[in-house]
């Protein structure tokens, strides 16, 4: 996937004009919020889960060697085969070689942002072998040419109207009379079309939500079934995923789970819950004839050690991406690349270089909505400002912003000169406001007084009125 993470003003900048997307948008605002709070609500615990689950990951993480070593020993004995790539070009050409082997003409595939993250089918596709996403949401932007917006529910920024449209355009074998008003009927064209399309698979590629390292086990959560359709009924499974994943124990896997969907979409569980472990083996009803395992860094080890080793801890719930105010503003693809909000402008500056990403960290009021609801107690702020200060000291910012930026510093580290500079300030800024008490334009200021009347100061500074009250 091609970034455009660096022109990520330009994409904001058309991102609000969007009317179909800033509709789309408001379920965002309303639906993820509320739901989670109902399942956290009724969950007494789930604070202390927060606290387990962030201390697992780090454990994890201080052996991440040695628990992917476990893992690749089980894989083997139970007759599967692990994969270790170091980039997404390795990545894909592992992908493609055991396509080739067996003959593959169609793949099908269960989200996976790792996918994305390599950009696996269009280079299926260049090569002659069709993939299939057979997540709803994922299929839907599939057929629109378009990218996921959002790491669980990828088809977020799109209307009822606009599936509606994209189905009547695409589906052109189906009676053109049928009803698509409705959800239930959406979906009904969409399973008449995949069915199918899951059966002639030659492969199924799903991601992993975890991998279990004293079982050689992989774990995947979806609620439409499609991640068991696609690893049980073609001939080979491949399971793509980053190094972080693994979890030390089926155990360790259960108390993430208890978080990931109450986080994600305020469900107790997803609807599906899906273990395997190596290919179908004698007397197995079903099952793939080879297992494989395809375990990718692109970067991730790189971070071990180090400020930013934190992030690792995702376990891709969209939590932060739910609540964060600039996603309710701008949506996931003005971010540029396959990781959106707040867990995309520290993931993607990491995997890609902060050259090509030094707009994200920017792109944040540093609230903290983020931090305070991830289940895993990832500091996004604290690693923001760390990318920021990256950025700076390697000169990606405009020369204006890092004037901007020295000015302030040469004030703030001079207590007596900042004090005289915003006394001044205030007082000139209320007397310029006049009876108002707002500025609708303000140089200096322009791109917070575009689209919000910017409140003139009283006045007074802070510390000034603390000095008289305590006078």
């Amino acid at each position: 996937m091609q970034s455009t993470s660096h022109q990520f003003k330009d994409n904001v900048a058309k991102a609000l004009v969007d009317p179909n997307l800033q509709q789309a948008l408001h379920h965002v605002r309303t639906k993820f919020i509320d739901k989670r709070q109902d399942a956290i609500n009724a969950l007494p615990e789930f604070e202390a889960l927060r606290d387990a689950a962030r201390d697992l990951k780090n454990h994890v993480l201080s052996r991440l060697d040695q628990y992917l070593v476990q893992f690749e020993e089980n894989v083997i004995r139970h007759g599967g085969k692990v994969h270790w790539c170091q980039t997404p070009d390795e990545a894909r050409r592992t992908i493609l070689d055991i396509c080739r082997k067996a003959g593959a003409r169609t793949v099908t595939k269960g989200k996976t942002m790792v996918g994305e993250e390599i950009g696996i089918n269009d280079h299926l596709a260049a090569n002659g072998i069709e993939p299939i996403e057979t997540d709803l949401g994922e299929y839907i932007i599939q057929l629109r040419g378009e990218t996921p917006s959002h790491v669980i529910a990828p088809a977020v920024h799109v209307t009822k109207a606009q599936v509606e449209e994209t189905f009547r355009k695409v589906h052109t074998d189906l009676d053109p009379k049928r009803n698509l008003e409705e959800p239930a009927t959406l979906l009904h064209e969409a399973r008449v079309k995949l069915r199918g399309r899951f059966i002639a698979a030659d492969v199924g590629i799903t991601g992993a939500n975890f991998l279990i390292a004293d079982s050689g086990t992989t774990t995947i959560v979806t609620n439409e079934g499609n991640g068991d359709l696609t690893q049980t009924l073609p001939r080979i499974h491949i399971v793509l995923a980053g190094i972080e994943k693994i979890v030390p124990s089926i155990k360790d896997a259960g108390l993430l789970l208890r978080i990931l969907a109450r986080s994600a979409t305020g469900q107790e569980m997803s609807a599906y819950t899906t273990f395997s472990t190596g290919p179908r083996r004698p007397g197995d009803l079903d099952g793939p004839d080879e297992f494989h395992v395809v375990l990718l860094d692109n970067g991730r080890s790189r971070l071990l050690g180090t400020e930013f080793e934190e992030m690792l801890r995702c376990i891709r719930c969209g939590a932060c991406l739910n609540h964060c105010p600039i996603y309710h503003a701008v949506g996931g693809h003005a971010y540029g690349w396959v990781y959106a909000g707040p867990i995309g402008a520290i993931t993607t500056p990491a995997l890609i270089g902060i050259e090509n990403a030094s707009p994200l960290p920017e792109a944040s009021s540093l609230c903290g909505r983020c931090e305070s609801v991830c289940p895993v107690r990832i500091p996004i702020p604290k690693i923001l400002r760390h990318w920021r200060e990256e950025s700076f000291d390697r000169k990606l910012n405009g020369s204006r912003a890092r004037w901007a930026l020295g000015l302030w510093a040469a004030l703030a580290t001079r207590p007596a000169l900042y004090r005289l500079a915003t006394g001044i300030g205030a007082r000139a800024l209320k007397t310029l406001a006049g009876r108002s008490g707002r500025f609708k334009s303000l140089p200096l200021a322009a791109a917070w007084t575009r689209y919000r009347d910017l409140p003139a100061p009283q006045g007074s500074t802070f510390m000034a009125q603390y000095k008289g009250r305590r006078s």
